[in-house]
């Protein structure tokens, strides 16, 4: 689980992106759609068509870093609104990564327990 300082705001980006997109695309679309600064040290996380992966582009005041996480079941809980940004505490940053619906917190999807 990435920490980032609790200055550090988070941020959604509504909407399908394509996650053919690595550190300098998700920047550009950080600039042009979101109208942040992605070297603000702020955190953008972004969803894929499908669903089921996240990047997270976040700088760390040495270099940009660039988080992914596919599910093997489940999907990432998104706005419904098309273009924007959302605003989410550390709470619901955490429970976005580990596959917690954050308006809501329940687990989407939980791994079955295989007994040997």
């Amino acid at each position: 689980m990435i920490q980032p300082p609790a200055r550090s705001r988070i941020y959604l980006a509504a909407g399908i992106t394509d996650m053919r997109k690595g550190m300098p695309g998700l920047a550009a679309l950080v600039k042009s759609g979101l109208d942040k600064e992605p070297l603000s040290g702020d955190v953008f996380v972004f969803r894929g068509r499908r669903g089921d992966q996240i990047k997270v582009l976040w700088f760390s005041g040495d270099g940009i870093n660039l988080y992914i996480k596919r599910l093997e079941r489940g999907r990432f809980v998104w706005p419904n609104a098309d273009e924007g940004n959302v605003l989410l505490s550390m709470a619901q940053f955490s429970m976005l990564c580990e596959a917690i619906d954050w308006r809501a917190p329940q687990r989407t999807w939980w791994p079955a327990v295989k007994m040997a």
